[in-house]
């Protein structure tokens, strides 16, 4: 079972060490998704144990205690329980490091120091690699600028917090708008940056994140064909049958929230111990429910296809991705690889199998969701370029492949560090 990832509720094993309180004799210590001062004073008010254990925040923000003492706990950079730098690194023989810190175990490496005359920086996205390289530049002093065609910061971290089991990007979010407005960025937010907007800056960078990758199937123009950028952001209305084309990072996520409906189990402690079967050890041995796991019935019946004949979900985090392809198997949503996608219609996606597309199959579905990869936003970096103008170029609109906020981030802050 799930014990510390992000759709871990927080500080969900607290009720554990609180039977302990009073019958020991030693300082008791409780520990697991406890990442903020509030969640940490929350569980020594009710009594829970005697001290709390943290470790990823101390990655995310080494100032933690400082500004926690300070009152300051707003601008703490808060662990969002990804693992994708620090465990995922750890048991692959990786240095390890924090998606939303770059900075953690490569503080001699990755300097930030003043910058040696100040400089007027645009800033184009306001994604994860945008924010970074933003927010980097300021804090070296350079004069910085960020826009963003969007009315909010965030770029795709905004759909990631809808998906049940990631609300913890929620309050990354709201870091970046604390630290955004702490630094003294100027926002422009709700307009598309052109050429002539960036004249005059010293330093561009282009962080104008990714495109759906076009796949190219007969009858995805239809009207039961959406991409999953409509889905998260609530424009799509989606049928109850559903097939998701691609099965990435982005394909479970969608698959994720299709399945759901009503409070997520993350937000819950009672549902979230019910779905996966965690129980109070006293009555169970080893605190597994003999039932099992009792989730709730799928919102929807979603079948999630790729092309590739691997496992599904394969690429998926070293020490999560197994979370996420169980909590779809729960949900029964039924995974299928090797895949031809031949055409869509009214009846679904028709595919076929192997080189010699055999086995021709109609996945029946009231609605297709096209998640099938990325490409490069390039075009102002284009016009840029055109016109003579150098710039840099970072994030998913550098390279839109296997694109994470770990590599973003990483690069957005290795950026600003050298202008």
């Amino acid at each position: 079972m799930p014990t510390i990832a992000t759709s871990v509720p927080r500080a969900a094993f607290a009720w554990v060490t609180q039977k302990l309180m009073g019958k020991v004799g030693i300082p008791v210590i409780t520990s697991n998704r406890i990442n903020t001062p509030e969640v940490a004073e929350k569980v020594l008010a009710e009594g829970c144990a005697d001290m709390v254990s943290m470790a990823r925040p101390m990655l995310a923000d080494a100032d933690f205690v400082a500004k926690a003492a300070e009152g300051r706990a707003d601008t703490i950079a808060p662990c969002i329980a990804c693992n994708q730098a620090c465990l995922d690194h750890t048991f692959s023989g990786k240095l390890t490091s924090c998606l939303v810190n770059p900075r953690a175990c490569h503080e001699t490496e990755l300097v930030i120091e003043p910058a040696d005359a100040p400089r007027r920086v645009a800033v184009v996205g306001a994604g994860p690699a945008g924010l970074s390289a933003a927010l980097t530049a300021a804090q070296r002093g350079h004069e910085v600028t960020l826009f963003d065609r969007d009315r909010e910061i965030g770029g795709q971290l905004n759909m990631a917090k809808q998906v049940p089991g990631k609300e913890e990007f929620w309050g990354l979010v709201d870091w970046y708008r604390t630290m955004v407005a702490e630094a003294g960025i100027t926002l422009r937010l709700g307009h598309e940056a052109s050429p002539d907007d960036l004249a005059g800056f010293d330093d561009v960078v282009i962080a104008t994140g990714v495109l759906p990758r076009d796949p190219s199937i007969p009858g995805q123009d239809g009207p039961n064909v959406v991409d999953y950028i409509d889905v998260l952001r609530g424009k799509a209305k989606v049928g109850k049958r559903v097939a998701v084309i691609g099965a990435g990072g982005i394909g479970f996520d969608v698959s994720e929230f299709l399945v759901h409906e009503g409070e997520s189990p993350t937000e819950s402690l009672p549902a979230w111990m019910t779905e996966w079967g965690v129980t109070d050890p006293a009555e169970h041995r080893s605190g597994l429910a003999p039932e099992g796991p009792q989730p709730h019935a799928p919102a929807r019946q979603v079948t999630l296809l790729q092309r590739k004949s691997e496992r599904l979900g394969k690429r998926l985090g070293k020490t999560t991705g197994w979370i996420h392809r169980a909590a779809l198997k729960m949900k029964n949503v039924e995974m299928i690889g090797g895949v031809n996608y031949e055409g869509i219609d009214a009846d679904g996606l028709h595919v076929s199998f192997g080189e010699a597309r055999e086995r021709p199959t109609v996945i029946e579905a009231d609605t297709v969701v096209l998640c099938a990869g990325q490409v490069s936003e390039r075009s102002l970096a284009d016009a840029l370029e055109a016109r003579g103008v150098a710039c840099h170029v970072i994030g998913g609109a550098d390279v839109a492949a296997e694109l994470d906020a770990k590599r973003a981030i990483d690069q957005g802050t290795r950026l600003a560090a050298t202008l």
